[in-house]
C-alpha cells in the first residue's frame, strides 16, 4: 500500500510493508506506527508531525527534505538511515531502538532522546546534541567528530570514543568504568 491521501491526521497504521517505493508530499500528524516495515523506500518531502513508532522497521530509508517534528521511536529498527538528508528534525525521542550505520552528521539535535539504543557504527560529524540523553546506548565503532555533547547524560552509554580534543563536553555525564574512555588519545599513561 502506498499511501493515497495527502494528508492524514490521527489515523493508526498496522503491519505495512513496502519497499522501493517513493512517499511523496504527504503529510503525517498524530499517526501512530505499529510492526510496520519500509525497506529502501524514499520520503520526499513529507512531514511526520508528532507520529510513534512501534516495533517498526525502517531500513535504508531516504527522508529526502522530509520534517520530523516531535517524532518518538519505541522498540524499532532505524537502521542505514540517513538523517542528514530531512529538511528538519526537532525534539526527536529513539527508546530501545537499533540505529546501527545511521548517519546523524552536521545535524542540530538539541535535547535528542536516544535512551536504550544500539548506535553501532553509526556517524556524529559536527552533530549538535546539546543536552541529548543517551543513557544505556552503546556506540560500538561509531564514528564521533567535531559534535557537541554540552550538558548530555551518558551515564551507562558504552563503546563511545569521544575524544575530547576534537568534541565539545562541558558539563556532560559520564559514569564509570566507561568514562575513562575518554582519557585515550591524551598520550597519557595509567598505572
Amino acid at each position: 500500500m502506498v499511501f493515497s491521501e495527502s494528508a492524514y491526521f490521527k489515523e493508526k497504521f498496522s503491519a505495512l510493508s513496502f519497499s522501493n517505493e517513493t512517499v511523496s508530499s504527504v503529510r503525517f500528524e498524530e499517526c501512530t506506527f505499529s510492526e510496520c516495515r519500509l525497506v529502501d523506500c524514499k520520503f520526499e518531502k513529507c512531514v511526520f508531525l508528532d507520529c510513534k513508532f512501534e516495533g517498526c522497521t525502517l531500513s535504508a530509508v531516504n527522508p529526502d527534505k522530509s520534517r520530523f517534528l516531535q517524532p518518538k521511536f519505541f522498540r524499532c529498527k532505524v537502521m542505514g538511515f540517513d538523517w542528514a538528508k530531512a529538511a528538519k528534525i526537532q525534539d526527536i525521542s529513539f527508546d530501545d531502538c537499533q540505529l546501527d550505520y545511521s548517519n546523524f552528521s552536521s545535524l542540530h539535535f538539541p535535547k535528542i532522546h536516544m535512551v536504550k539504543c544500539s548506535a553501532k557504527e553509526a556517524r556524529f560529524v559536527e552533530t549538535d546534541m546539546t543536552d541529548g540523553v543517551f543513557t544505556g546506548t552503546d556506540f560500538q565503532n561509531s564514528t564521533i567528530f567535531k559534535s557537541n555533547f554540552t550538558r548530555a547524560d551518558f551515564r551507562q552509554a558504552k563503546n563511545y570514543s569521544l575524544d575530547v580534543r576534537n568534541n565539545t563536553i562541558k558539563n556532560a555525564r559520564f559514569s564509570l568504568p566507561e568514562a575513562l574512555s575518554l582519557l585515550y588519545g591524551l598520550e597519557i599513561e595509567i598505572e
